[in-house]
């Protein structure tokens, strides 16, 4: 059952930060390469508690499906999604953000799964998945660092 863990100093609010990680539309953006899209249940805007999304994608040159229900939130301070159906046996993926300063937010992201297929997915989680996982995440995460901070940008020049 690998965990990984992430964080990142955001330089925009706390607020801002928490909306950007539960856009549904900043999520498709930052995931453009993999070209995962919001197929069903919330497909735009902000994921609320209690709501799902079924997400579309390609990896490793299948094309899958995976629905993820936000089963805890606190605004802005964290949110949980977890896995409902989908190519993993199970996760659970937790968002928190932390004020650090007037507008900088720590970003603290764990993303908690388990591979199915037993000693074959424990296999592939040491071969290829937690690698392929960690920098799919790492990248979904400067993205949204990026857009939090842009967006904070143009909000302060007005």
């Amino acid at each position: 059952m690998p965990v990984i863990r992430s964080e990142l100093v955001i330089d925009a609010p706390q607020q801002l930060c928490f909306d950007a990680a539960r856009s549904i539309d900043l999520h498709m953006e930052s995931t453009s390469r993999t070209g995962e899209k919001a197929i069903d249940g919330v497909t735009s805007g902000w994921i609320e508690l209690g709501e799902s999304v079924t997400w579309e994608a390609v990896h490793f040159g299948i094309k899958q499906r995976l629905t993820a229900k936000i089963t805890e939130m606190e605004s802005p301070r964290y949110f949980v999604d977890e896995m409902v159906s989908g190519a993993f046996k199970r996760f659970r993926h937790q968002h928190e953000f932390i004020p650090v300063g007037k507008n900088q937010t720590r970003m603290l992201d764990t993303f908690d799964y388990s591979s199915p297929l037993g000693f074959l997915g424990k296999m592939a989680d040491r071969l290829f998945l937690e690698a392929y996982m960690t920098r799919f995440l790492l990248e979904r995460n400067l993205y949204l660092k990026q857009a939090a901070e842009e967006q904070f940008g143009r909000m302060q020049e007005k």
